[in-house]
């Protein structure tokens, strides 16, 4: 059986050529196979921006009423307060995760933990706003 004489041959010819070709940016331990060349990086960050771009048109033509999740949730603050039975009927607490769901996937696109300069999600707006609704004076189910 060969395959175990096979990798690190294989790990050792890269290596030599990297001391050969003079790059000095590779990490021991880390896969060569997991480097990506520079055309693979620009390939990413163009498609990181084109995704970016088309997530900033995705409520161009909404109302501001509706796309603003602090504004959607100051309604149904006002319907809670107002109508207090229909709102426990109707089961707001259930319905408001899928319905703030793609208000908040479009905020999170660009969000990367893994960055140095991330935004904690507990500083974002929305979670500040789902925060400040759920902590209002209400009664405990919909807590």
């Amino acid at each position: 059986d060969n395959s175990g004489w096979f990798i690190p041959n294989c790990r050792n010819c890269r290596r030599q050529a990297r001391e050969q070709s003079g790059e000095g940016d590779h990490h021991e331990g880390l896969s060569s196979d997991e480097e990506l060349t520079a055309t693979e990086v620009d390939e990413f960050q163009k498609s990181k921006d084109n995704v970016l771009e088309d997530s900033r048109k995705i409520f161009e033509d909404v109302h501001a009423d509706f796309c603003d999740i602090r504004k959607i949730l100051l309604k149904f603050q006002e319907w809670k307060e107002k109508f207090p039975d229909s709102y426990c009927d109707a089961y707001i607490s259930f319905c408001l995760p899928k319905l703030l769901n793609p208000l908040i996937r479009v905020q999170l696109i660009s969000w990367s933990p893994l960055e140095q300069d991330f935004t904690e999600l507990e500083e974002m707006p929305w979670f500040r706003a789902v925060e400040e609704f759920s902590d209002t004076k209400s009664a405990p189910e919909s807590k």
